[in-house]
Order: C-alpha cells, then structure tokens, then sequence
C-alpha cells in the first residue's frame, strides 16, 4: 500500500542560504516551482518564492533576504490530508519536509500529493456522492455518518467543502445503500440537498406535480 513518505522527492538539493540570488534565479528559470527550500548549514530556514526572487538583487545572497522568506512546512508523520492543507494555505506547489528532529527530510509536490488523493477509496472506489448543507452550528459529521449508515450505506469519505457565518455544505460518498432513503432522511433531519440525484423521489414528485399543473393550467 502507498504511503504519503513515498512520495518525498530530492531531485533538487535545498538551496543554500549563502548562495547568490543570481543562482537561484537561474534555478526557478529551469523548474516550475512556486517556492522553494533554503537551508542554512543544513537546517531549514524557510522557503523563497519564485516570484519574490525577480525582485531580488542578483549580487546579494539569499541570507540577505532572510525576511522574505516563507516558513511553511510539513512533518514526516503527517497525514496527507494536513499536508494538503499545508499546500492550498501557502498557495504553493512544493512543501519542505522535516524529520521527528526537525532536520530537513526532502520536499512533496503537489501534483504527486492529488496523485495519492486519487488513489484513495474516497475518489477511486465507485459510489455515489451527495452534498448536504446545514446550519454551522447545527451540523455533525457522527450524525451525516450515522444517517448514511442507518440506511445501509457504505461510508467512504466526507469532508466540508464550503462554509461561512451561517452555513456548512459537507460532501459525502457512499458506495452502497439506498441513495433515496438516505436523502429522505437528510431531509428529515433538516440538512438541505444541495446536489441533484435521479434517485430523489421527492423531487421526482414535486416534478410530476408541476408539469401536471402546467397541463392543467394551459388546458
């Protein structure tokens, strides 16, 4: 089985706080890295932006703009969904590693991070998802999984993918059990069906109705 330390790449030794701007400019001339990590004697320090570094003074070394630099990371022991988290806080496509003692281990790529995602039960298994929304403080990620599971279904993953001051919209999948009975009882429980299913018998109905009131009215 995959794990996420798999995917810790060194293909690129950590840029070296002592080495000129000039360098590190023709090093984000060739990669198409956002960040990326400086070390000083060895121990991270931070990470300098390709962006930040157009602006820099090429004689100057990377020490000089130790102000600059961005001091996000990952630890070897994180689970992939905080490293993730790490990635889209820092609007980053790299995040640095280090070990249990803080010693720099390497670095993950975003792309090989979604690539993991991918090939976990939530994304690869078959099944269906539905999107529920409640009020924020109304809300309870046991109660979505014990309504899932009092239908027979098979819970494989959940997360909230959408919030604000009043409201919180949580995506769910479910590999099996009835899709219908798990929406009327969301319902039930005053959580809105945000996404659209065939299987949705009370829209189904409230479907049949109006047309037949449409009928009705243009008769």
């Amino acid at each position: 089985m995959t794990e996420i330390n798999d995917y810790l790449n060194n293909d690129y030794k950590a840029i070296n706080s002592q080495d000129t701007i000039a360098v590190v400019q023709d090093f984000f001339a060739e990669v198409s890295y956002s960040h990326f990590s400086v070390v000083d004697e060895g121990v991270y320090i931070g990470c300098i932006a390709a962006d930040d570094i157009e602006t820099f003074d090429s004689d100057k070394k990377v020490a000089d703009y130790k102000y600059a630099l961005e001091g996000f990371f990952a630890k070897k022991n994180m689970i992939w969904l905080d490293v993730l988290e790490v990635f889209a806080k820092n609007h980053t496509n790299i995040v640095p590693v280090l070990d249990d003692n803080n010693n720099y281990s390497g670095y993950y790529e975003l792309e090989d991070i979604v690539r993991f995602f991918h090939e976990t039960p939530f994304l690869k298994e078959q099944g269906g998802i539905i999107i529920v929304e409640k009020n924020l403080a109304d809300y309870s990620m046991s109660q979505i999984a014990q309504i899932v599971e009092s239908n027979n279904g098979k819970l494989l993953g959940l997360f909230v993918s959408e919030a604000n001051i009043e409201k919180v919209q949580v995506t769910v999948k479910i590999a099996i059990g009835g899709m219908n009975d798990i929406i009327q009882t969301f319902r039930r429980y005053n959580y809105e069906i945000v996404s659209e299913h065939h299987e949705d018998n009370y829209l189904n109905n409230l479907k049949e109705r109006s047309e037949y009131l449409d009928k009705y009215l243009n008769i």
